[in-house]
């Protein structure tokens, strides 16, 4: 087992493939006991569909007046949009002439049809499902306090705000619609699985996680 330091990273839904690098290469540790923000990948993901570039949000329910903050752990999803059913059209839209679609249909397909009262909860599904399918360790250590500047981890936190841009410069792989929009690089770790398969996990033990000094 490796022996260097965790990192502390925000689950998310199907993260990207740089966060699912840093997975595979790092032990990690999950935050779940911070504030809930927006405009994060705590509620949304990307992938790519013959319009190019396109994300795919969860709908929570937001509390207002002096509740308007709200911790991670507590953040509710909205079911009364059928948003999980339309998710998954899109990923069989999307995906559906990729090479290993039909390899994980049956095991991922499932998500999309249990309704989820938390957020979080989702999303670390969400992460279980894609180490399952990647042969990875899902990281288990989470956090019992919030800590600003953490003293026994490395603080990636970052990596969650998905305004934030990061010099990641990946490897290209073969994409849907390629010929359409070019290389697209950091989608979902399911754009990477769907086009890559079982090539998915070694290209990610090997990708550079240079972006992390930065």
């Amino acid at each position: 087992m490796r022996m260097d330091p965790l990192i502390l990273l925000h689950p998310t839904y199907f993260p990207n493939v740089a966060t699912m690098a840093i997975m595979a290469q790092k032990n990690c540790l999950w935050e779940v006991c911070d504030y809930y923000q927006k405009q994060t990948y705590r509620n949304r993901t990307y992938v790519c569909t013959d319009q190019g570039k396109h994300m795919m949000t969860i709908p929570i329910k937001h509390v207002g007046g002096a509740q308007g903050k709200q911790f991670y752990k507590d953040v509710r999803v909205d079911n009364q949009y059928p948003w999980q059913r339309q998710h998954w059209r899109t990923l069989q839209t999307a995906y559906r002439s990729s090479p290993f679609f039909e390899y994980y249909e049956d095991e991922l397909a499932p998500l999309f049809h249990h309704s989820y009262e938390f957020l979080l909860d989702f999303n670390l599904r969400s992460i279980e499902l894609a180490c399952e399918c990647l042969q990875l360790d899902m990281p288990s250590s989470k956090t019992t306090v919030y800590e600003q500047n953490p003293k026994n981890s490395i603080d990636q936190r970052f990596m969650v705000n998905a305004k934030r841009s990061i010099s990641f410069n990946p490897p290209v792989y073969t994409q849907v619609f390629m010929e359409r929009h070019g290389f697209i690089d950091n989608l979902s770790i399911l754009d990477l699985l769907f086009n890559e398969g079982t090539g998915a996990t070694t290209y990610l033990e090997e990708v550079s996680l240079s972006f992390l000094d930065a």
